[in-house]
């Protein structure tokens, strides 16, 4: 059994294949599921939803450590981040946005909470306009479950739409293809401070392997076996490896990457025959795209300092991490060749690093990956 599978996450989601007969999609092996618009049949509908994962549990206990609530704010972005990226990965352009906040109330204070997450939604939204992206904000569903939940949950769902003749879906992956990373971490141009590139992948094993383990103690309402927390780490510890303490990298607002790919799109649209966000899943999340491929990782960056630290403390198989964290590459497009160099000029343009981590060859049967790094060679189907 994985470690994450110990602490009662499955990355492969086992299960969600029981809804895909009654789904309607047009693009089966499409990054996100999408539906002819009944009044324009030309264009294609995406709806998707998503939330910060647990991370919300990290903020929490950052605010019952200090009383600050300002440590919820970066959840808005995260949600925003897991929602638009991934419509992002066929090309969807967003029209509106809601959200969905859940609580405790006995354990959470309400009002704080909400002043805290709504000026986090505003702010990112006032961010990616600048970029030039506009997304109307619905508003969405606030509520108390006191009896279902422990602490809170925030999540939003995006919808988009996108023209038939410009959906990115993954079928035109050929061999010979190049797989282009996108760091997670850094500090992009339009970001106010480094990011430690966790996104929200993979906080549940982060948590309970990092953080001080007296703290399951103090907040029993954060896990429901305080044997599950084995860490050393205080919250607010610094750590020179991390340049940021524990808690800071681990509440590291997800990247947005949108700015990058829509810049990517309209200057070399046509080479791209794939995105990859690489949330649940980590580095395999590719094996979702295209038909017949081996995808080849053998050019990876070293794994960002947090996730080293994760594997340290842990003792977690290398193999296992490259499936539950991106381990530095939160986005990852798969295009011709000709096209590298020009695609990442635009991403460090925006001052986050590209580079070269793969390339696409042909599968006798069903997709698989290959990643080949220091830590060993792992094979994933």
């Amino acid at each position: 059994m994985s470690r994450y599978s110990e602490l009662g996450v499955d990355v492969k989601k086992r299960g969600v294949e029981s809804f895909r007969e009654i789904v309607e999609n047009l693009f089966p092996n499409a990054f996100c599921i999408i539906q002819r618009d009944p009044d324009n049949p030309r264009a294609g509908l995406v709806a998707h939803t998503d939330g910060a994962g647990s991370k919300p549990i990290q903020s929490y206990l950052h605010w019952r450590e200090t009383g600050d609530p300002t440590w919820f704010q970066g959840l808005a972005q995260d949600v925003i981040a897991m929602n638009l990226d991934d419509i992002t990965c066929v090309a969807a352009k967003p029209v509106s946005f809601i959200d969905y906040i859940t609580l405790n109330p006995y354990t959470v204070h309400r009002i704080s909470l909400l002043e805290s997450l709504a000026k986090g939604f505003s702010q990112c939204f006032k961010i990616l306009k600048n970029l030039g992206i506009s997304i109307p904000f619905a508003g969405g569903e606030t509520a108390d479950h006191p009896d279902q939940l422990r602490t809170l949950d925030v999540s939003g769902s995006i919808f988009g739409r996108v023209g038939l003749d410009k959906v990115v879906t993954g079928e035109k992956i050929e061999p010979g293809d190049l797989i282009v990373g996108l760091e997670s971490g850094g500090k992009a141009k339009y970001e106010r401070c480094l990011n430690s590139g966790i996104m929200c992948n993979g906080l549940t094993l982060a948590r309970n392997c990092l953080m001080d383990k007296r703290y399951a103690s103090m907040y029993p309402e954060i896990s429901y076996n305080v044997d599950r927390f084995t860490g050393r780490y205080k919250f607010d510890e610094y750590l020179d490896e991390l340049e940021m303490t524990v808690g800071e990298a681990l509440l590291s607002p997800t990247r947005i990457f949108t700015p990058i790919v829509n810049k990517i799109l309209s200057e070399n649209g046509e080479p791209v025959h794939a995105m990859v966000h690489n949330t649940g899943g980590g580095v395999t999340k590719c094996l979702r795209l295209g038909h017949g491929i081996h995808y080849i990782k053998d050019s990876l960056p070293e794994p960002s300092p947090i996730f080293r630290l994760i594997q340290r403390e842990s003792k977690t198989d290398w193999q296992e991490m490259y499936e539950d964290f991106n381990m530095g590459v939160g986005f990852e497009l798969i295009v011709k060749p000709e096209s590298v160099d020009e695609i990442i000029n635009i991403a460090e343009g925006f001052n986050v690093k590209a580079m070269v981590i793969g390339h696409c060859e042909k599968s006798k049967a069903q997709n698989r990956l290959t990643v080949s790094s220091r830590f060993g060679k792992f094979m994933y189907i």
